[in-house]
């Protein structure tokens, strides 16, 4: 049986003594005290097998804010299904009272408000003491690590993720799978993987393209509880489209559902009585696969960030969305006997950092990392008037702060930034440091390019990464969220086919409509080409913040969205 039972705890209580009303005023101390430690960690242990999800951290060592989204689209048979389920929905959905942690946690509604009374989320110190106190209660517990981990930080940059790496090991991590970890380029991730790592880095669906063969492990059998387990991992499939293919030539990724079911045959021929998907496919990528793969009994699912406080069942399929940045562990407590799986307990948790405390082995850690840093971490570049957040199938103030930066720095007329999901958020009246500039920009093809497109070539663009998002197969969305546009705006019906999608593509400072035969100076960032040349996008974005001081987004309505 599944409940929600102990994720909702420490929510619903918080609900009741503060109400749904008054809580722009809360102070951080009222609300700590409506939250413990043990609120947050207490579980009520069963069945014989546990399993510790975490993912898409994206290199974030100390709490952050992370706002989540306002939009989160689904097209086709998911429309309106979990994870496409925000704000006012998703509160209804799974009982969130208005105001309470959870809601803070898990939307986006009053964000800067509840972030000044909860605080901010994550950090690997806490992180530790949440683990600690799992393996305490099950000191067998599976901690499993989805992937982008090495990635999304200023340090990790620095350290080409062995600041991750060393993290994650101290942790007790028993197995991973990855994405962004291939943007640090093919010789330093095998020099990790065989030389720095002390556990797994699995990838069922990664070959050789010259030889066709497995270029990493494909699975880890374990035995927890008497139960022999099975781990199969799977890394992001659409690697080559979506990053710089040239990092890793002779890699190839895909979805590989064939061979997915051939892993699970092998595995449960092994004799495997549970097996688990450790997956960076993206959560409707991992639907459709549970789907139509059988055998598998959990997908632990990555790439989309998105955070559910319950599984979602397909078939006999346990799906786990588990967040992003750091915000949430989830623990799985699983009945497995008379050879396969009876019941799953299961357990968000949400990373309070000024609730948990901290582990003062892991902080040490994570101290020693950032203090050769430390002076170029924490320098004010300016200060922002604006939420500034990344997260959802459109517009993020970030990204429209990014292109302000490329239009203004580069003399462009048109920007165009990443529809990537990683990026910690910054409330009204902070100042930014750099550290915030490089959590949303660190990366190792950060040059900010300069060049001429015709308008033709500008709506093939954004009609390709649109077909990404909101193809009606799941196996065909390749990517992020939709591509962030400054200077332009754009009319876009999701559910037109490719090429009919975006229409209305005008030029804002002139308000003329985009002429497919006119050039444009356009100027954007993490190019996949390789021999992109520019300044680095945090350089330019640097630059801007400096001369404008203070930082004020205005409210962006550029981007016409129907048919949602």
């Amino acid at each position: 049986m599944i409940s929600r039972r102990h994720f909702l705890q420490a929510g619903l209580a918080a609900s009741a003594i503060y109400g749904a009303s008054g809580f722009g005023n809360w102070s951080r101390l009222a609300a700590q005290q409506a939250l413990t430690q043990e609120d947050l960690l207490g579980f009520n242990t069963t069945g014989n097998v546990t399993l510790v999800h975490i993912t898409d951290i994206h290199a974030q060592l100390k709490p952050i804010y992370f706002r989540e989204p306002e939009i989160n689209l689904g097209v086709g048979g998911v429309i309106g299904k979990p994870p496409h389920v925000t704000g006012a929905d998703f509160r209804e959905l799974y009982g969130l009272g208005q105001g309470s942690a959870l809601d803070y946690a898990l939307t986006y509604d009053d964000f800067t408000a509840l972030a000044k009374g909860y605080g901010r989320m994550g950090g690997m110190d806490r992180i530790a003491t949440v683990v600690k106190s799992i393996r305490t209660d099950r000191p067998d517990a599976l901690v499993l690590d989805g992937g982008d981990t090495w990635q999304g930080s200023l340090t990790a940059l620095r350290t080409n993720g062995r600041d991750m790496v060393e993290t994650f090991n101290l942790l007790g991590t028993d197995a991973m799978t990855s994405h962004w970890e291939f943007t640090l380029g093919i010789d330093r991730v095998m020099e990790i993987v065989e030389n720095e790592l002390n556990h797994p880095f699995l990838g069922a669906n990664i070959f050789d393209t010259m030889w066709d063969e497995r270029a990493f492990e494909p699975y880890k059998m374990f035995e927890r509880g008497g139960v022999p387990i099975a781990v199969i991992g799977q890394a992001f499939p659409y690697m080559p489209i979506a990053n710089p293919g040239w990092m890793f030539p002779d890699l190839s990724f895909g979805i590989r559902q064939d061979n997915m079911a051939e892993m699970v045959a092998e595995v449960r021929g092994k004799g495997a009585e549970l097996v688990v998907l450790l997956s960076h496919n993206g959560f409707d990528v991992d639907r459709k696969l549970a789907a139509d793969v059988e055998g598998i009994d959990i997908i632990l699912t990555g790439h989309t960030h998105d955070a559910l406080p319950e599984p979602v069942l397909v078939g006999k399929t346990h799906l786990i969305a588990s967040g992003s940045h750091g915000k949430f562990v989830s623990r799985l407590d699983l009945d497995v006997r008379d050879g396969g799986l009876q019941s799953v307990n299961h357990k968000l948790i949400p990373i309070f950092s000024d609730v948990i405390a901290k582990d003062p082995e892991m902080s040490a850690l994570v101290d020693s990392h950032r203090a050769p840093y430390k002076d170029e971490l924490e320098e004010v570049i300016g200060s922002t008037d604006s939420l500034l957040y990344r997260r959802g199938n459109f517009n993020g103030t970030w990204d429209d702060l990014i292109c302000n930066a490329l239009i203004s720095e580069r003399e462009a007329d048109i920007a165009f930034s990443p529809g990537f999901r990683w990026g910690a958020s910054l409330l009204p009246g902070q100042d930014i440091t750099r550290e915030d500039i490089f959590n949303a920009t660190a990366m190792s093809y950060p040059e900010a390019y300069r060049t001429e497109m015709t308008g033709e070539f500008i709506h093939t663009i954004l009609e390709d990464v649109a077909d990404n998002l909101f193809n009606p197969d799941p196996y065909y969305q390749q990517g992020g969220d939709m591509v962030r546009v400054g200077g332009m705006g754009y009319r876009i019906d999701i559910n037109k086919p490719q090429g009919e999608r975006i229409t209305e593509m005008t030029l804002l400072k002139s308000g003329e409509q985009i002429d497919p035969a006119k050039t444009y100076v356009v100027a954007g960032w993490a190019s996949v080409n390789e021999g992109t040349e520019g300044p680095t996008i945090w350089d330019v974005v640097e630059s801007h913040i400096r001369k404008q001081g203070t930082v004020s987004i205005e409210p962006n309505d550029s981007v016409e969205v129907v048919g949602a």
